[in-house]
């Protein structure tokens, strides 16, 4: 018996390497399977935004700069907004050097200072009459800040206020109405993972992208029926000058990179993520890695200990600080 088993096992070995080896070919195939059909439907779907109208704003550099790159590349008609009319040119001048397209219009320059709340309106019926609308409004300008809330002065908490919230609110508010008439349109709100729970030593900056979180939340029901979407996009840190151009609690500019902020996510990535949002009509986008999200979600359902471990971190961040 012992040597009519060695004989099968002899004679069904090859076979079951056979049978295995012909298994393994398409399961080494399936990988490369998925992420060509994937890659083929996101390509896909990624011509719908040819020839939308993105106004974007704070697009003079980093993450508004990346943002113009993608939504660009996918065949966008694109309104450059910021304060620095030199820089401006140059994004429109990277723009069409780097996406050369026979079918895809020139970058449009239009300085705006978001801050500028009673000339909004007046921004916007600019934007409006460069293609007679705008399907997609970008809300990126945005300003951040580092100070205790006992040293930050009430001018630094509405300076953040003014930049961060009233004037994507005013943008909003002056351009919803063309979108509504029309019934398509999409506003999208770069927020911050600050907006959903905030830090010691960020009061101004988190309160702003709080406040931003609760008026998009509003805005995206009461326009649902008009077929106008609504994306707030809650990054975690991103490698730009944000925290360079920071305020302090006195009003002077922070001035440095911060080592969470050179570790953080590139501009490239966070843009594309965003097209891709709009493209799924996402209500949010949260980029962030573990450690945001577990406190997101201590915030929202353990909150005690959530302040425990922010009371330590504030602890921990004073010391080193002096």
């Amino acid at each position: 018996m012992k040597q009519l088993n060695e004989k099968l096992l002899g004679y069904g070995w090859p076979i079951i390497w056979r049978f295995m080896g012909t298994l393994c070919v398409p399961l080494t195939i399936l990988p490369w399977l998925i992420y060509h059909i994937i890659g083929q439907r996101k390509d896909e779907r990624i011509k719908i935004l040819k020839d939308k109208v993105v106004l974007i704003t704070g697009a003079s550099s980093g993450l508004g700069e990346a943002l113009a790159h993608a939504f660009y590349s996918a065949g966008c008609k694109i309104i450059l907004a910021a304060r620095r009319e030199k820089e401006l040119e140059r994004v429109k001048e990277s723009l069409m050097v780097s996406h050369a397209t026979g079918t895809t219009h020139p970058p449009v320059v239009l300085p705006l200072d978001v801050s500028d709340i009673n000339n909004i309106p007046q921004y916007v019926t600019k934007a409006l009459a460069i293609h007679g609308h705008i399907d997609i409004l970008v809300n990126n300008a945005g300003m951040s800040y580092r100070g205790t809330v006992l040293n930050t002065n009430i001018d630094v908490d509405i300076k953040l206020m003014l930049i961060n919230y009233f004037g994507q609110v005013a943008l909003t508010k002056a351009l919803l109405p063309s979108m509504v008439e029309r019934s398509c349109g999409h506003i999208v709100a770069v927020s911050s993972v600050q907006g959903l729970m905030a830090i010691p030593f960020r009061s101004a900056y988190a309160a702003s992208k709080h406040a931003l979180q609760a008026f998009c939340d509003t805005v995206r029901s009461e326009v649902a029926d008009h077929d106008v979407q609504v994306t707030v996009v809650s990054p975690g840190y991103i490698r730009t000058s944000l925290s360079l151009n920071a305020l302090t609690g006195d009003g002077k500019t922070y001035g440095m990179m911060d080592a969470s902020t050179a570790g953080g996510y590139s501009p490239e990535y966070v843009a594309d993520q965003v097209v891709q949002a709009v493209v799924d009509k996402k209500a949010e986008l949260v980029l962030a890695p573990f450690a945001p999200r577990v406190a997101i979600f201590l915030r929202c359902l353990v909150p005690r200990l959530y302040f425990w471990i922010m009371q330590k971190r504030a602890r921990s961040e004073a010391k080193k600080t002096g």
